[in-house]
């Protein structure tokens, strides 16, 4: 059946359309600059950086000394009193899922490029290699909370339906403070296998977030991806300007001109990240770092030598 132009759905299908096609450049264009240079850069080392995060449980043991803390069974050990392990055997697909922080304060880059687009960029080159080779991938947005989470499945169909639901995500309604330990819990309770996990955030949330991450550690293999801005750490000096905190709305006039403005402004970013560090270690998790002025394909080269790392000290502490 004929649609008019001008009605309303024939506006929406031609939306859709252009949202289709916006997925496929991003895609595209990825798949030429990024992800044919580490085809060759990664020189069929593929599976071996994900060893280990696709795994089943096979059986549960009594702890032992060299044994991964976070195997630890903590309700089998309560009812036994005596700390046990689960075993897991490795499978051939992967489960990963990405666990996005979309919120307000990622939306900001002093440069070109945003710490979203970033953070989409990793996610969708990782999603792709990860598909490519016969994973599933699953993810679950964060905004003004959590707003979707897309089951794990393979393809490159399910790589563009990620970006896709990226791009169309609808703006907050209202400046909302983000609380990560949400997006945690939400994710332990839809995550039912072992899996790969990646939090992609720039982690400027509500506080306590560590010990909601910490527990999603003990049950998958997580990264947190942290994406960030050089002007985050350092102002240089632009005499007098308006700054808005993306969170809350909340404005506030400043003279970065003034040097010990600037110097103090230093202090509390190297305060942050030094508590930053501290909660990442008490998560028990990896860390990998995005700033918006990296080369993607650098950034997941630094990935796999972080990948390579942990499976050496994994070899060596259960030999």
């Amino acid at each position: 059946m004929w649609t008019s132009p001008n009605r309303p759905e024939a506006a929406h299908a031609a939306t859709g359309t252009r949202d289709a096609a916006h997925a496929e450049g991003v895609l595209r264009r990825l798949e030429w600059t990024v992800i044919r240079r580490l085809d060759g850069q990664l020189q069929g080392d593929f599976r071996t950086l994900f060893r280990g995060a696709g795994m089943d449980l096979a059986d549960l043991r009594e702890y032992q000394h060299h044994d991964d803390v976070r195997h630890i069974d903590w309700n089998v050990t309560a009812r036994l009193d005596t700390p046990h392990v689960r075993q897991f055997t490795e499978s051939r697909e992967i489960d990963a899922w990405f666990l996005l922080d979309l919120s307000a304060s990622v939306d900001f880059g002093s440069g070109p490029g945003s710490k979203l687009d970033m953070a989409r960029d990793f996610t969708a080159v990782l999603a792709r290699l990860l598909a490519r080779h016969g994973n599933r991938i699953g993810a679950t947005l964060y905004g003004a909370g959590v707003e979707a989470t897309l089951p794990a499945r393979g393809g490159r169909t399910q790589v563009l339906g990620l970006l896709h639901r990226i791009a169309t995500r609808p703006p907050p309604l209202r400046p909302h403070p983000t609380d990560l330990a949400e997006l945690f819990r939400r994710a332990d309770d839809a995550i039912r296998r072992r899996s790969l996990v990646f939090v992609v955030s720039d982690f400027q949330s509500l506080p306590g977030w560590h010990d909601a991450l910490g527990r999603l550690a003990v049950r998958h293999e997580v990264v947190a991806v942290r994406v960030v801005d050089p002007l985050e750490r350092e102002l240089p000096d632009l005499g007098v300007v308006t700054i808005q905190d993306a969170e809350t709305g909340e404005q506030l006039q400043v003279d970065t001109h003034d040097r010990g403005f600037r110097r103090r402004f230093a202090e509390a970013a190297a305060r942050r990240e030094t508590d930053l560090q501290e909660a990442f270690a008490r998560a028990g998790v990896d860390v990998l770092e995005l700033a918006t002025d990296d080369d993607l394909a650098d950034a997941v080269l630094r990935f796999a030598r972080l990948r390579r790392l942990r499976n050496r000290l994994g070899a060596g502490g259960a030999r």
